[in-house]
Protein backbone atom coordinates (compact mmCIF):
# COMPACT_ATOMS: atom_id res chain seq x y z
CA UNK A 1 0.00 0.00 0.00
CA UNK A 2 1.35 3.41 -0.97
CA UNK A 3 2.37 5.93 1.68
CA UNK A 4 -0.16 8.54 0.55
CA UNK A 5 -3.06 6.15 0.98
CA UNK A 6 -1.79 5.01 4.37
CA UNK A 7 -1.55 8.63 5.51
CA UNK A 8 -5.07 9.36 4.29
CA UNK A 9 -6.51 6.41 6.21
CA UNK A 10 -4.57 7.24 9.38
CA UNK A 11 -5.68 10.87 9.38
CA UNK A 12 -9.28 9.87 8.85
CA UNK A 13 -9.40 7.47 11.77
CA UNK A 14 -7.12 9.25 14.22
CA UNK A 15 -9.79 11.94 14.46
CA UNK A 16 -12.04 9.29 16.00
CA UNK A 17 -9.58 8.55 18.80
CA UNK A 18 -9.49 4.80 18.25
CA UNK A 19 -7.49 2.71 20.74
CA UNK A 20 -4.77 0.30 19.72
CA UNK A 21 -4.17 -2.39 22.32
CA UNK A 22 -7.54 -3.80 23.34
CA UNK A 23 -8.72 -6.90 21.45
CA UNK A 24 -12.25 -7.17 20.16
CA UNK A 25 -14.76 -4.37 20.24
CA UNK A 26 -14.31 -3.04 23.74
CA UNK A 27 -12.88 0.38 24.51
CA UNK A 28 -9.60 0.84 26.37
CA UNK A 29 -10.11 0.12 30.07
CA UNK A 30 -8.37 1.69 33.06
CA UNK A 31 -5.06 -0.04 33.82
CA UNK A 32 -6.52 -1.81 36.86
CA UNK A 33 -9.19 -3.44 34.65
CA UNK A 34 -7.15 -4.44 31.62
CA UNK A 35 -7.73 -8.14 32.19
CA UNK A 36 -10.16 -10.45 33.90
CA UNK A 37 -8.58 -11.50 37.24
CA UNK A 38 -10.81 -14.57 37.62
CA UNK A 39 -9.72 -16.34 34.42
CA UNK A 40 -6.12 -15.13 34.86
CA UNK A 41 -5.80 -15.97 38.54
CA UNK A 42 -3.14 -18.68 38.16
CA UNK A 43 -1.13 -16.71 35.59
CA UNK A 44 -1.18 -13.61 37.80
CA UNK A 45 0.06 -15.71 40.73
CA UNK A 46 2.98 -16.88 38.58
CA UNK A 47 3.83 -13.31 37.61
CA UNK A 48 3.64 -12.15 41.23
CA UNK A 49 6.00 -14.95 42.32
CA UNK A 50 8.48 -13.94 39.64
CA UNK A 51 8.27 -10.26 40.56
CA UNK A 52 8.71 -10.99 44.27
CA UNK A 53 11.67 -13.27 43.57
CA UNK A 54 13.37 -10.66 41.41
CA UNK A 55 12.89 -7.95 44.03
CA UNK A 56 15.09 -9.88 46.45
CA UNK A 57 18.18 -9.07 44.40
CA UNK A 58 19.49 -5.98 42.55
CA UNK A 59 18.92 -5.67 38.83
CA UNK A 60 21.84 -7.40 37.08
CA UNK A 61 24.08 -5.25 34.91
CA UNK A 62 25.10 -5.82 31.30
CA UNK A 63 28.82 -5.25 31.72
CA UNK A 64 31.49 -4.69 29.08
CA UNK A 65 33.06 -8.04 30.01
CA UNK A 66 29.78 -9.83 29.32
CA UNK A 67 29.36 -7.99 26.05
CA UNK A 68 32.83 -9.09 24.89
CA UNK A 69 32.22 -12.81 25.54
CA UNK A 70 30.49 -13.41 22.21
CA UNK A 71 33.09 -11.57 20.13
CA UNK A 72 35.95 -13.35 21.90
CA UNK A 73 34.52 -16.89 22.12
CA UNK A 74 31.31 -17.16 20.06
CA UNK A 75 29.44 -17.97 23.29
CA UNK A 76 26.00 -16.30 23.50
CA UNK A 77 24.40 -17.48 26.73
CA UNK A 78 26.53 -15.55 29.25
CA UNK A 79 25.29 -12.16 28.02
CA UNK A 80 21.85 -13.31 26.96
CA UNK A 81 20.94 -14.82 30.33
CA UNK A 82 21.45 -11.41 31.97
CA UNK A 83 19.78 -9.52 29.10
CA UNK A 84 16.70 -11.74 29.19
CA UNK A 85 16.46 -11.62 32.98
CA UNK A 86 16.33 -7.84 32.72
CA UNK A 87 13.43 -8.11 30.26
CA UNK A 88 11.65 -10.55 32.57
CA UNK A 89 12.07 -8.10 35.45
CA UNK A 90 10.68 -5.28 33.32
CA UNK A 91 7.61 -7.35 32.41
CA UNK A 92 6.98 -8.65 35.92
CA UNK A 93 7.33 -5.31 37.68
CA UNK A 94 5.16 -3.41 35.19
CA UNK A 95 2.40 -6.03 35.14
CA UNK A 96 2.30 -6.15 38.93
CA UNK A 97 2.28 -2.35 39.11
CA UNK A 98 -0.77 -2.45 36.83
CA UNK A 99 -2.38 -5.27 38.78
CA UNK A 100 -1.76 -3.67 42.19
CA UNK A 101 -1.73 0.10 41.59
CA UNK A 102 -1.51 0.81 45.31
CA UNK A 103 1.72 -1.16 45.75
CA UNK A 104 4.54 1.38 45.78
CA UNK A 105 7.26 -1.30 45.76
CA UNK A 106 6.16 -2.66 42.41
CA UNK A 107 5.83 0.80 40.94
CA UNK A 108 9.30 1.87 42.07
CA UNK A 109 10.79 -1.39 40.76
CA UNK A 110 9.06 -0.87 37.42
CA UNK A 111 10.25 2.73 37.06
CA UNK A 112 13.82 1.81 37.96
CA UNK A 113 13.82 -1.03 35.46
CA UNK A 114 12.48 1.21 32.69
CA UNK A 115 15.26 3.69 33.45
CA UNK A 116 17.84 0.92 33.46
CA UNK A 117 16.71 -0.45 30.09
CA UNK A 118 16.87 3.05 28.64
CA UNK A 119 20.48 3.24 29.87
CA UNK A 120 21.65 0.10 28.07
CA UNK A 121 24.54 0.58 25.64
CA UNK A 122 22.55 -1.25 22.97
CA UNK A 123 19.24 -3.08 22.89
CA UNK A 124 20.72 -5.55 20.38
CA UNK A 125 22.29 -8.86 21.34
CA UNK A 126 26.06 -9.04 20.77
CA UNK A 127 25.46 -11.81 18.20
CA UNK A 128 23.52 -9.26 16.10
CA UNK A 129 25.69 -6.21 16.82
CA UNK A 130 27.99 -4.96 14.06
CA UNK A 131 30.94 -3.22 15.72
CA UNK A 132 32.44 -2.08 12.44
CA UNK A 133 29.39 -0.24 11.14
CA UNK A 134 28.45 3.42 11.51
CA UNK A 135 24.82 2.42 11.09
CA UNK A 136 22.86 1.74 14.26
CA UNK A 137 21.73 -1.89 14.31
CA UNK A 138 18.09 -2.85 14.63
CA UNK A 139 17.74 -6.52 15.52
CA UNK A 140 14.90 -8.64 16.87
CA UNK A 141 15.43 -7.62 20.46
CA UNK A 142 16.06 -3.92 19.97
CA UNK A 143 12.83 -3.74 17.98
CA UNK A 144 10.96 -5.72 20.65
CA UNK A 145 12.32 -3.45 23.39
CA UNK A 146 11.12 -0.32 21.59
CA UNK A 147 7.69 -1.91 21.15
CA UNK A 148 7.58 -2.88 24.84
CA UNK A 149 8.55 0.54 26.19
CA UNK A 150 6.09 2.30 23.88
CA UNK A 151 3.25 0.11 25.10
CA UNK A 152 4.29 0.41 28.74
CA UNK A 153 4.22 4.18 28.36
CA UNK A 154 0.60 3.94 27.22
CA UNK A 155 -0.48 1.52 29.95
CA UNK A 156 1.14 3.30 32.88
CA UNK A 157 -0.20 6.63 31.65
CA UNK A 158 0.01 9.43 34.20
CA UNK A 159 1.72 7.11 36.70
CA UNK A 160 4.84 7.37 34.55
CA UNK A 161 6.83 10.50 35.48
CA UNK A 162 7.26 13.04 32.73
CA UNK A 163 11.02 12.48 32.66
CA UNK A 164 10.56 8.76 31.96
CA UNK A 165 7.91 9.43 29.33
CA UNK A 166 10.28 11.76 27.50
CA UNK A 167 13.15 9.31 28.00
CA UNK A 168 11.19 6.47 26.37
CA UNK A 169 10.23 8.71 23.47
CA UNK A 170 13.82 9.82 22.95
CA UNK A 171 15.34 6.34 23.19
CA UNK A 172 12.85 4.77 20.79
CA UNK A 173 13.33 7.68 18.41
CA UNK A 174 17.12 7.39 18.46
CA UNK A 175 17.38 3.60 18.49
CA UNK A 176 14.51 2.69 16.14
CA UNK A 177 12.74 5.43 14.17
CA UNK A 178 15.68 7.60 13.14
CA UNK A 179 17.96 4.76 11.97
CA UNK A 180 15.01 3.00 10.30
CA UNK A 181 14.09 6.11 8.30
CA UNK A 182 17.56 7.55 7.73
CA UNK A 183 19.94 4.56 7.66
CA UNK A 184 17.84 1.80 6.12
CA UNK A 185 16.92 -0.36 4.44
CA UNK A 186 17.94 -3.22 6.73
CA UNK A 187 18.46 -6.77 5.51
CA UNK A 188 15.52 -8.11 7.47
CA UNK A 189 13.12 -5.80 5.60
CA UNK A 190 13.05 -8.26 2.67
CA UNK A 191 13.50 -11.48 4.68
CA UNK A 192 10.95 -14.27 4.27
CA UNK A 193 11.27 -15.54 7.84
CA UNK A 194 10.65 -14.48 11.46
CA UNK A 195 13.03 -11.51 11.40
CA UNK A 196 10.80 -9.58 9.00
CA UNK A 197 7.71 -10.07 11.13
CA UNK A 198 9.29 -9.42 14.52
CA UNK A 199 11.42 -6.42 13.53
CA UNK A 200 8.92 -4.77 11.19
CA UNK A 201 5.95 -5.57 13.41
CA UNK A 202 7.69 -4.13 16.47
CA UNK A 203 8.87 -0.97 14.68
CA UNK A 204 5.37 -0.50 13.27
CA UNK A 205 3.70 -1.00 16.65
CA UNK A 206 6.04 1.45 18.37
CA UNK A 207 5.39 3.96 15.59
CA UNK A 208 1.62 3.68 16.02
CA UNK A 209 2.07 4.50 19.70
CA UNK A 210 4.65 7.28 19.50
CA UNK A 211 4.74 9.02 16.11
CA UNK A 212 2.07 11.72 15.95
CA UNK A 213 2.93 13.19 12.55
CA UNK A 214 0.84 11.23 10.05
CA UNK A 215 3.25 11.88 7.17
CA UNK A 216 6.21 10.46 9.08
CA UNK A 217 4.13 7.60 10.47
CA UNK A 218 2.98 6.63 6.99
CA UNK A 219 6.62 6.54 5.84
CA UNK A 220 7.35 3.97 8.53
CA UNK A 221 4.21 1.94 7.88
CA UNK A 222 4.72 1.77 4.13
CA UNK A 223 8.01 -0.06 4.66
CA UNK A 224 6.63 -2.13 7.53
CA UNK A 225 3.79 -3.40 5.33
CA UNK A 226 6.25 -4.27 2.57
CA UNK A 227 8.34 -6.27 5.06
CA UNK A 228 5.28 -8.16 6.27
CA UNK A 229 4.46 -9.04 2.67
CA UNK A 230 8.00 -10.44 2.37
CA UNK A 231 7.43 -12.44 5.56
CA UNK A 232 4.25 -13.97 4.16
CA UNK A 233 6.07 -14.89 0.96
CA UNK A 234 8.04 -17.41 3.02
CA UNK A 235 4.86 -19.46 3.49
CA UNK A 236 3.10 -21.59 0.94
CA UNK A 237 -0.65 -21.85 0.66
CA UNK A 238 -0.60 -24.70 3.22
CA UNK A 239 0.33 -22.17 5.94
CA UNK A 240 3.16 -24.33 7.34
CA UNK A 241 6.10 -22.65 9.05
CA UNK A 242 9.24 -24.39 7.81
CA UNK A 243 11.20 -22.76 10.68
CA UNK A 244 9.25 -24.87 13.18
CA UNK A 245 6.40 -24.26 15.63
CA UNK A 246 8.35 -22.05 18.05
CA UNK A 247 9.19 -19.69 15.20
CA UNK A 248 5.54 -19.70 14.15
CA UNK A 249 4.65 -18.66 17.69
CA UNK A 250 7.35 -15.99 17.59
CA UNK A 251 7.29 -14.59 14.05
CA UNK A 252 3.60 -14.98 13.29
CA UNK A 253 2.83 -13.81 16.82
CA UNK A 254 4.44 -10.44 16.11
CA UNK A 255 2.69 -10.27 12.76
CA UNK A 256 -0.61 -10.69 14.64
CA UNK A 257 0.24 -8.19 17.39
CA UNK A 258 0.90 -5.48 14.83
CA UNK A 259 -1.93 -6.51 12.50
CA UNK A 260 -4.46 -6.28 15.33
CA UNK A 261 -3.20 -2.81 16.31
CA UNK A 262 -3.31 -1.54 12.73
CA UNK A 263 -6.77 -2.98 12.20
CA UNK A 264 -8.06 -1.12 15.25
CA UNK A 265 -6.20 2.08 14.37
CA UNK A 266 -7.88 2.13 10.95
CA UNK A 267 -11.28 0.68 11.99
CA UNK A 268 -10.54 -2.38 9.85
CA UNK A 269 -9.73 -0.44 6.69
CA UNK A 270 -6.21 -1.91 6.70
CA UNK A 271 -6.80 -5.53 7.65
CA UNK A 272 -3.76 -7.81 7.48
CA UNK A 273 -5.88 -10.83 8.41
CA UNK A 274 -7.99 -10.65 5.26
CA UNK A 275 -6.25 -13.26 3.11
CA UNK A 276 -6.63 -17.01 2.87
CA UNK A 277 -2.89 -17.49 3.34
CA UNK A 278 -2.97 -15.73 6.72
CA UNK A 279 -5.91 -17.93 7.71
CA UNK A 280 -3.96 -21.07 6.81
CA UNK A 281 -0.93 -19.82 8.77
CA UNK A 282 -3.23 -19.23 11.76
CA UNK A 283 -4.39 -22.87 11.53
CA UNK A 284 -0.82 -24.24 11.65
CA UNK A 285 -0.70 -24.40 15.46
CA UNK A 286 -3.46 -26.99 15.75
CA UNK A 287 -1.83 -29.21 13.14
CA UNK A 288 1.63 -29.59 14.61
CA UNK A 289 1.11 -30.89 18.16
CA UNK A 290 1.56 -34.62 18.76
CA UNK A 291 0.30 -34.63 22.34
CA UNK A 292 -0.85 -32.14 24.92
CA UNK A 293 2.35 -30.06 24.76
CA UNK A 294 4.65 -32.11 22.52
CA UNK A 295 5.41 -30.66 19.13
CA UNK A 296 6.43 -31.79 15.67
CA UNK A 297 9.79 -30.11 16.25
CA UNK A 298 11.41 -30.12 12.82
CA UNK A 299 14.02 -27.38 12.24
CA UNK A 300 15.14 -25.21 15.17
CA UNK A 301 12.15 -26.00 17.35
CA UNK A 302 12.06 -27.43 20.84
CA UNK A 303 10.21 -30.68 21.58
CA UNK A 304 7.61 -29.18 23.91
CA UNK A 305 5.75 -25.89 24.12
CA UNK A 306 2.96 -24.25 26.00
CA UNK A 307 0.29 -22.29 24.16
CA UNK A 308 0.09 -18.51 24.04
CA UNK A 309 -3.58 -18.34 24.94
CA UNK A 310 -3.90 -14.65 24.13
CA UNK A 311 -2.61 -15.21 20.60
CA UNK A 312 -4.90 -18.23 20.18
CA UNK A 313 -7.96 -16.28 21.33
CA UNK A 314 -7.15 -13.39 18.99
CA UNK A 315 -6.79 -15.77 16.04
CA UNK A 316 -10.04 -17.53 16.96
CA UNK A 317 -11.75 -14.15 16.93
CA UNK A 318 -10.45 -13.59 13.40
CA UNK A 319 -11.00 -17.15 12.14
CA UNK A 320 -13.63 -19.35 13.74
CA UNK A 321 -11.83 -22.48 12.54
CA UNK A 322 -8.86 -21.77 14.82
CA UNK A 323 -9.09 -23.95 17.92
CA UNK A 324 -8.69 -22.28 21.29
CA UNK A 325 -6.73 -25.05 23.03
CA UNK A 326 -7.63 -26.45 26.41
CA UNK A 327 -6.67 -24.03 29.18
CA UNK A 328 -4.41 -26.67 30.73
CA UNK A 329 -2.04 -26.25 27.78
CA UNK A 330 -1.28 -22.56 28.31
CA UNK A 331 2.36 -21.55 28.54
CA UNK A 332 3.52 -20.82 32.07
CA UNK A 333 4.65 -17.26 32.56
CA UNK A 334 8.30 -18.21 33.17
CA UNK A 335 8.44 -20.51 30.14
CA UNK A 336 9.51 -17.73 27.76
CA UNK A 337 13.24 -17.65 28.48
CA UNK A 338 13.59 -14.43 26.44
CA UNK A 339 11.08 -12.50 28.56
CA UNK A 340 9.10 -11.02 25.68
CA UNK A 341 6.66 -8.28 26.69
CA UNK A 342 4.21 -8.45 23.78
CA UNK A 343 2.99 -12.05 24.29
CA UNK A 344 3.18 -11.74 28.09
CA UNK A 345 0.73 -8.83 28.31
CA UNK A 346 -1.56 -10.27 25.62
CA UNK A 347 -1.77 -13.63 27.38
CA UNK A 348 -3.54 -11.60 30.07
CA UNK A 349 -5.50 -9.10 27.99
CA UNK A 350 -6.68 -11.18 25.06
CA UNK A 351 -8.00 -14.27 26.84
CA UNK A 352 -11.79 -14.55 26.65
CA UNK A 353 -13.77 -16.36 29.32
CA UNK A 354 -16.40 -17.69 26.92
CA UNK A 355 -13.76 -19.26 24.65
CA UNK A 356 -11.87 -20.76 27.57
CA UNK A 357 -15.08 -22.26 28.96
CA UNK A 358 -15.95 -23.71 25.55
CA UNK A 359 -12.85 -25.91 25.63
CA UNK A 360 -13.82 -27.92 28.69
CA UNK A 361 -15.62 -30.65 26.75
CA UNK A 362 -13.15 -30.81 23.87
CA UNK A 363 -10.37 -33.29 23.29
CA UNK A 364 -7.03 -31.59 23.71
CA UNK A 365 -6.07 -32.04 20.05
CA UNK A 366 -8.38 -33.80 17.59
CA UNK A 367 -7.27 -37.08 16.03
CA UNK A 368 -6.77 -36.02 12.43
CA UNK A 369 -4.11 -36.14 9.72
CA UNK A 370 -2.75 -33.43 7.45
CA UNK A 371 -0.48 -33.32 4.44
CA UNK A 372 1.16 -29.92 4.02
CA UNK A 373 2.23 -29.96 0.40
CA UNK A 374 4.42 -26.86 0.25
CA UNK A 375 6.79 -28.05 2.98
CA UNK A 376 6.12 -31.74 2.26
CA UNK A 377 5.17 -32.65 5.83
CA UNK A 378 2.81 -35.46 6.77
CA UNK A 379 1.28 -35.02 10.24
CA UNK A 380 -0.85 -37.81 11.67
CA UNK A 381 -2.66 -38.07 15.02
CA UNK A 382 -4.56 -41.22 15.94
CA UNK A 383 -6.64 -42.10 19.01
CA UNK A 384 -7.06 -45.84 19.65
CA UNK A 385 -10.00 -47.55 21.27
CA UNK A 386 -7.85 -48.44 24.30
CA UNK A 387 -7.30 -44.76 25.03
CA UNK A 388 -3.85 -44.41 23.52
CA UNK A 389 -2.88 -41.40 21.44
CA UNK A 390 -0.32 -41.90 18.70
CA UNK A 391 1.39 -39.41 16.40
CA UNK A 392 3.62 -39.76 13.40
CA UNK A 393 5.24 -36.99 11.40
CA UNK A 394 7.62 -37.11 8.46
CA UNK A 395 9.11 -34.52 6.13
CA UNK A 396 10.52 -34.20 2.66
CA UNK A 397 11.46 -30.65 1.73
CA UNK A 398 15.04 -29.63 1.02
CA UNK A 399 18.22 -28.77 2.87
CA UNK A 400 18.19 -24.99 2.58
CA UNK A 401 15.06 -24.13 4.53
CA UNK A 402 14.98 -21.30 7.12
CA UNK A 403 16.63 -22.51 10.35
CA UNK A 404 17.54 -25.50 8.23
CA UNK A 405 18.52 -28.96 9.40
CA UNK A 406 19.79 -31.50 6.88
CA UNK A 407 16.82 -33.79 7.47
CA UNK A 408 15.19 -34.78 4.17
CA UNK A 409 13.21 -37.95 4.85
CA UNK A 410 13.35 -37.59 8.65
CA UNK A 411 10.42 -38.72 10.83
CA UNK A 412 9.29 -38.88 14.46
CA UNK A 413 6.99 -41.27 16.31
CA UNK A 414 5.19 -40.36 19.55
CA UNK A 415 2.74 -42.15 21.83
CA UNK A 416 0.77 -40.40 24.57
CA UNK A 417 2.99 -37.37 24.15
CA UNK A 418 6.26 -39.28 24.59
CA UNK A 419 8.88 -39.44 21.83
CA UNK A 420 9.96 -42.94 20.83
CA UNK A 421 11.71 -41.85 17.65
CA UNK A 422 12.74 -38.26 18.23
CA UNK A 423 13.91 -35.02 16.70
CA UNK A 424 16.64 -33.34 18.75
CA UNK A 425 15.26 -29.93 17.78
CA UNK A 426 17.29 -26.78 18.36
CA UNK A 427 20.75 -26.93 19.87
CA UNK A 428 22.67 -24.28 21.77
CA UNK A 429 22.90 -21.07 19.74
CA UNK A 430 26.53 -19.99 19.27
CA UNK A 431 28.59 -18.40 16.49
CA UNK A 432 29.43 -21.93 15.30
CA UNK A 433 25.74 -22.87 15.24
CA UNK A 434 25.05 -20.22 12.57
CA UNK A 435 28.42 -20.49 10.83
CA UNK A 436 30.14 -22.75 8.29
CA UNK A 437 30.35 -25.62 10.81
CA UNK A 438 26.58 -25.67 11.44
CA UNK A 439 26.05 -29.16 10.07
CA UNK A 440 28.81 -30.72 12.12
CA UNK A 441 26.52 -30.21 15.13
CA UNK A 442 24.40 -33.23 16.03
CA UNK A 443 21.06 -31.43 16.09
CA UNK A 444 21.59 -29.83 12.66
CA UNK A 445 23.33 -32.40 10.50
CA UNK A 446 21.65 -35.49 9.07
CA UNK A 447 23.82 -37.60 11.41
CA UNK A 448 21.47 -36.49 14.20
CA UNK A 449 18.26 -37.40 12.36
CA UNK A 450 16.40 -40.57 11.48
CA UNK A 451 17.64 -40.76 7.89
CA UNK A 452 19.97 -43.12 6.02
CA UNK A 453 23.75 -42.89 6.01
CA UNK A 454 25.06 -43.70 2.54
CA UNK A 455 28.61 -45.03 2.04
CA UNK A 456 29.44 -43.47 5.41
CA UNK A 457 28.38 -40.03 4.22
CA UNK A 458 25.63 -37.74 5.44
CA UNK A 459 23.24 -35.44 3.61
CA UNK A 460 24.63 -32.26 2.12
CA UNK A 461 23.39 -28.73 2.59
CA UNK A 462 21.66 -26.85 -0.21
CA UNK A 463 18.35 -26.48 -1.98
CA UNK A 464 19.42 -29.07 -4.59
CA UNK A 465 19.36 -31.77 -1.90
CA UNK A 466 15.66 -32.40 -1.71
CA UNK A 467 12.95 -35.03 -1.69
CA UNK A 468 10.58 -36.02 -4.44
CA UNK A 469 7.16 -37.00 -3.12
CA UNK A 470 6.04 -40.27 -4.67
CA UNK A 471 2.82 -40.58 -2.65
CA UNK A 472 1.08 -38.54 0.04
CA UNK A 473 -2.44 -39.37 1.16
CA UNK A 474 -4.57 -39.36 4.30
CA UNK A 475 -7.93 -40.93 5.03
CA UNK A 476 -9.89 -42.27 7.97
CA UNK A 477 -7.99 -45.56 8.14
CA UNK A 478 -4.53 -45.10 6.58
CA UNK A 479 -1.96 -42.38 5.99
CA UNK A 480 0.69 -42.95 3.31
CA UNK A 481 3.85 -41.00 2.61
CA UNK A 482 6.53 -42.16 0.18
CA UNK A 483 9.64 -40.13 -0.67
CA UNK A 484 12.46 -40.60 -3.15
CA UNK A 485 15.69 -39.42 -1.49
CA UNK A 486 18.21 -41.99 -2.73
CA UNK A 487 19.04 -40.99 -6.30
CA UNK A 488 22.61 -39.91 -5.46
CA UNK A 489 23.33 -42.68 -2.98
CA UNK A 490 25.98 -45.40 -3.20
CA UNK A 491 25.75 -49.06 -2.25
CA UNK A 492 26.43 -49.26 1.48
CA UNK A 493 23.44 -48.26 3.59
CA UNK A 494 23.01 -47.57 7.29
CA UNK A 495 19.49 -46.79 8.48
CA UNK A 496 19.65 -44.47 11.50
CA UNK A 497 16.96 -43.73 14.08
CA UNK A 498 17.16 -41.16 16.91
CA UNK A 499 15.69 -41.87 20.34
CA UNK A 500 15.92 -40.71 23.94
CA UNK A 501 14.96 -44.23 25.12
CA UNK A 502 17.44 -47.09 25.59
CA UNK A 503 17.11 -49.53 22.66
CA UNK A 504 17.07 -53.16 23.76
CA UNK A 505 17.73 -56.13 21.47
CA UNK A 506 14.90 -58.43 22.49
CA UNK A 507 15.63 -61.15 19.96
CA UNK A 508 16.92 -61.43 16.44
CA UNK A 509 14.75 -59.25 14.23
CA UNK A 510 13.28 -57.12 17.02
CA UNK A 511 14.44 -54.07 19.01
CA UNK A 512 12.30 -52.67 21.84
CA UNK A 513 12.00 -49.05 23.03
CA UNK A 514 10.35 -48.90 26.45
CA UNK A 515 8.66 -45.73 27.62
CA UNK A 516 5.12 -45.42 28.96
CA UNK A 517 4.42 -48.04 26.30
CA UNK A 518 6.64 -50.44 24.38
CA UNK A 519 7.53 -49.85 20.75
CA UNK A 520 8.67 -52.90 18.76
CA UNK A 521 10.97 -52.26 15.79
CA UNK A 522 10.89 -55.34 13.58
CA UNK A 523 13.50 -55.93 10.89
CA UNK A 524 15.04 -58.73 8.81
CA UNK A 525 17.99 -59.92 10.91
CA UNK A 526 19.54 -61.72 7.96
CA UNK A 527 20.05 -58.40 6.18
CA UNK A 528 20.53 -55.85 9.00
CA UNK A 529 22.76 -55.59 12.06
CA UNK A 530 21.54 -53.25 14.87
CA UNK A 531 24.15 -51.03 16.56
CA UNK A 532 23.26 -48.89 19.60
CA UNK A 533 25.47 -45.93 20.52
CA UNK A 534 24.99 -43.60 23.49
CA UNK A 535 25.33 -39.94 22.48
CA UNK A 536 25.12 -36.51 24.06
CA UNK A 537 25.04 -32.90 22.95
CA UNK A 538 24.22 -29.46 24.35
CA UNK A 539 20.58 -28.33 24.14
CA UNK A 540 19.20 -24.87 23.40
CA UNK A 541 19.63 -23.79 27.03
CA UNK A 542 23.25 -24.93 27.32
CA UNK A 543 22.45 -28.16 29.23
CA UNK A 544 23.95 -31.51 28.25
CA UNK A 545 21.33 -34.02 27.10
CA UNK A 546 21.73 -37.75 26.52
CA UNK A 547 20.24 -39.89 23.76
CA UNK A 548 20.94 -42.79 21.41
CA UNK A 549 21.52 -43.55 17.76
CA UNK A 550 20.01 -46.86 16.69
CA UNK A 551 21.79 -47.85 13.48
CA UNK A 552 20.90 -50.78 11.27
CA UNK A 553 23.95 -51.61 9.20
CA UNK A 554 23.48 -53.47 5.93
CA UNK A 555 25.39 -56.75 5.89
CA UNK A 556 27.94 -56.35 3.10
CA UNK A 557 27.63 -59.93 1.84
CA UNK A 558 24.00 -59.41 0.86
CA UNK A 559 22.81 -57.44 -2.18
CA UNK A 560 21.47 -54.00 -1.30
CA UNK A 561 17.65 -53.83 -1.52
CA UNK A 562 15.64 -51.22 -3.38
CA UNK A 563 13.34 -51.00 -0.34
CA UNK A 564 14.32 -51.34 3.34
CA UNK A 565 11.45 -52.59 5.48
CA UNK A 566 11.22 -51.64 9.15
CA UNK A 567 7.93 -52.15 10.98
CA UNK A 568 7.16 -49.98 14.04
CA UNK A 569 4.47 -51.49 16.24
CA UNK A 570 3.25 -50.37 19.66
CA UNK A 571 2.15 -53.03 22.13
CA UNK A 572 -1.59 -53.52 22.03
Amino acid sequence: MKRERIQEILEQHRKKGLTLLASGGETQKPSSQLWNPSINEQLLEEIKREADRFMLTPNPELTYSLFRVYGDTGERLAYERVYFERRKRLNSYVIMALQEPGNADYEVAALNMIWSVCNEFTWCLPAHFNEGSDRLDIDLFSAETGFALSEIKLLLGDRLPDLLRRRIEAEVENRLFRPFLEQGPYGWETADHNWAAVCAGSVGAAALYLIEDSHRLSQVLERVLHSLDCYLSGFGNDGACAEGYLYWQYGFGYYVYFAQMLKRATAGEINLFATNKVKEIALFQQKCFTGSSTVVNFSDSRPESGIFMGLSCCLHQEFAEVIVPDASLRAEYAADHCGRWAPAIRNLMWVKEEWMAATESKTIWPAVSYYLSNVQWLLSRHASENGGNYSFAAKGGHNEEPHNHNDVGHFILHADGQAYLADLGSGKYTAKYFGPERYSIWSNGSQGHSVPIIDGSHQQNGAAFRAAVMEASTNASTDKFALEISSAYGHSITERFITFLVPELAEEGRVILTGQRQLFINYDHQDWKPVVTARSDIDHYGVERFWYTLDFEWKAAVEVPLIANFIFQFES
